[in-house]
């Protein structure tokens, strides 16, 4: 029995130090629409109960996001712009690319909609309608995955929106959150993502406007910073996160986030093309 006492005595002389051999953690850099819609605080519970894995989120925007993975300062990462995340994994920086779920972009705005665009399905006609008029649109700024499908939107339209930049058209540089108070008390028209609209909570005048196009479908994917760029990473937690989140108990945790019975993202891992 002495080695038993041994730890027994070692036990009682350094408290903390059980706790912090088991303590596993990993950072995982996101969007401000998966934390802001409240799915993490849905999600990292059930996977820290099922692995003993904590995880640590930083939100920002897509483009935002992928900078701190190259730099190294992440292990994995969560966004939604499908072009910016396959350029990330073919320089070598992660990947492989799994996709994990989806939503879709709407177009919000005042009841009274000076633009008149409410009921259409054409969100690149509804952009136009807004530029013609000269109504107040609020813009992400941030190099996030809705500020890059706002862009996308507007080329399709036929318009440089910038060239209204401080009269009609204003890009905040903040996350979905801040952008939709701003077009709250400014009864401004914007691009919003479904899950973070369904969780926004002061939204005075504002209505969803257009939706339908299924252009403004919004994927998301999940990948493990490349170790062999980065070797501090820590690359076994990543992938365990990873597996858990495309495996059944992952998307059954995300078919589960519901708001007022609305669910705000739709599981598709394993899904080609998306």
């Amino acid at each position: 029995m002495p080695i038993r006492r041994t730890l027994l005595a070692l036990a009682l002389l350094l408290p903390g130090w059980p706790a912090a051999a088991q303590d596993r953690f990993f950072t995982l850099v996101s969007t401000t629409s998966t934390e802001q819609s409240g799915l993490f605080a849905q999600l990292l519970p059930a996977f820290t109960a099922a692995t003993g894995i904590r995880v640590r989120v930083v939100a920002l925007g897509t483009g935002q996001a992928l900078d701190v993975a190259r730099r190294g300062d992440a292990d994995a990462l969560l966004v939604h712009d499908r072009p910016a995340e396959e350029k990330f994994v073919a320089d070598g920086w992660g990947g492989p690319r799994h996709v994990v779920m989806y939503n879709d972009f709407v177009i919000i705005g005042p009841a009274a909609d000076p633009a008149g665009i409410g009921g259409l399905t054409d969100g690149a006609e509804a952009l136009r309608r807004i530029a013609v008029a000269r109504a107040p649109f609020i813009s992400r700024g941030d190099r996030s995955g809705t500020h890059a499908a706002e862009l996308r939107l507007w080329q399709l339209a036929g318009t440089d929106p910038v060239a209204g930049r401080g009269a009609w058209y204003r890009e905040v540089g903040q996350g979905m959150g801040p952008a939709l108070n701003t077009a709250a008390a400014q009864e401004a028209y914007l691009l919003a993502d479904r899950g973070t609209w369904l969780a926004f909570r002061n939204r005075q005048d504002l209505r969803i406007l257009v939706e339908g196009d299924q252009r403004l479908f919004n994927q998301y994917g999940v990948m493990a910073v490349n170790p062999a760029r980065h070797p501090h990473v820590k690359a076994a937690e990543a992938e365990r996160f990873i597996a858990w989140l495309v495996g059944p108990p992952g998307q059954a945790a995300i078919t589960g986030y519901r708001i007022g019975g609305e669910q705000l993202f739709l599981p598709n891992a394993g899904r080609p093309g998306a």
